[in-house]
């Protein structure tokens, strides 16, 4: 395909494919397409494992990596306390009503000293500091691409970018959001609607991608936001983005790292199953729908904390849930589920990631050959 972004990546298809799984991004990379990252799990430590396996697999093909760098994240991290200052922000309310739903629903406890400590040092990613030594690591390798995924990236990252010669992206959600992205220096704008998994906005990828579009020319932008196949992706392309950026549908590949039981609901789910919910990460986030999200909204809740305190609480709680619901727990298999897009209702086969990318690729140019015959021109 001819697009500014298969031009600028060296890339045959202007897909770029977000993943928390290297195996989803190697392959998608290896296969045409440009994977990214999302680094947000992990320390500096296990980054570089990844990257260098991804480096050992891809041999010198594009990859990019994501960094979540939010612009307001709550007072007891920003202050830079550290670790014991996190946990003694988390309210003990929000851990008793956490011990009640593992009592409710039935789920053995696990240690939660130990993981309110694991938890709290992955909350530190989230931070400042965190942010930086992902992005240090990060640079150290050939990628091709480094992205924001939550606020406009502060000068630090877009300069340290820009010294290694790698483009970085923004994930926006509004134009407004975009204007400023453009004024903090990024290379390339993802204008991600409200259907997409994961932090989201309100705005839906139909009305966003062309607002955008229009916002930040000559810039170029990527559609995301539900995006699970080749028509969508001609859609997108029709609305004026030079390609596209997708996430869920990756989860449900023979690669992902999404969990069996997990996968099973994913598999079974219709696009009214997500809701956006600060559960997990204290932030409004797409996901399925589940006890867990249920719980946390209903009138017991003592609602949900900022980020990442909020990530303090849930994600550990969440691991052992996922665990547990493995043997299976009914009652952590009702609360087990993890970020998804409304496209989860398209997404009902288990696939190598890579046949994903072929699958799509095709049905795109199925959907242009239809409009050109629609139109004419073929």
């Amino acid at each position: 395909m001819n697009t500014e972004v298969c031009e600028r990546f060296g890339i045959e298809f202007p897909l770029f494919a977000f993943s928390h799984c290297r195996d989803v991004v190697a392959a998608v990379t290896n296969a045409g397409g440009l994977g990214v990252l999302g680094a947000v799990a992990y320390t500096p430590d296990r980054l570089e494992e990844e990257l260098r396996w991804i480096d050992d697999r891809v041999g010198g093909r594009p990859y990019g990596v994501d960094v979540l760098v939010p612009s307001k994240i709550d007072k007891a991290a920003s202050d830079g306390g550290g670790l014991e200052a996190m946990l003694a922000a988390v309210p003990q309310e929000h851990w008793t009503f956490l011990f009640g739903l593992f009592e409710k629903y039935g789920v053995p406890l696990p240690d939660f000293e130990k993981a309110r400590k694991a938890n709290a040092e992955s909350g530190t990613q989230v931070t400042a500091q965190g942010a930086t030594d992902l992005i240090d690591v990060s640079l150290a390798h050939p990628i091709k691409l480094i992205a924001s995924a939550l606020g406009t990236p502060p000068p630090l990252m877009v300069d340290k970018a820009k010294r290694a010669g790698v483009p970085v992206a923004a994930l926006v959600g509004t134009a407004e959001h975009a204007r400023r992205q453009v004024a903090a220096g990024v290379d390339l704008i993802v204008a991600q609607g409200g259907e997409a998994g994961g932090h989201t906005g309100e705005i839906s990828t139909m009305v966003l991608v062309p607002e955008v579009v229009d916002t930040v020319a000559p810039i170029p932008v990527l559609a995301a936001g539900g995006i699970a196949t080749g028509r969508q992706m001609a859609a997108a392309m029709a609305l004026g983005a030079s390609g596209v950026w997708c996430g869920s549908v990756w989860l449900t590949t023979e690669e992902a790292e999404t969990s069996p039981s997990v996968k099973a609901k994913m598999l079974a789910a219709t696009s009214r199953d997500t809701v956006r919910s600060r559960s997990r990460t204290g932030k409004p986030a797409r996901q399925l729908r589940s006890a867990w999200t249920d719980e946390w909204e209903g009138p017991g809740s003592p609602g949900a904390l900022g980020m990442p305190l909020q990530m303090i609480v849930a994600e550990g709680a969440m691991r052992q849930i996922t665990k547990v619901a493995e043997s299976g727990n009914e009652g952590a298999r009702e609360l087990a589920n993890y970020f998804v897009g409304q496209c989860v209702g398209l997404m009902n086969t288990v696939k190598p990631a890579r046949q994903v990318v072929y699958d799509m690729v095709e049905e795109f140019a199925e959907a242009v050959e239809r409009l050109e015959s629609i139109t004419g021109t073929g």
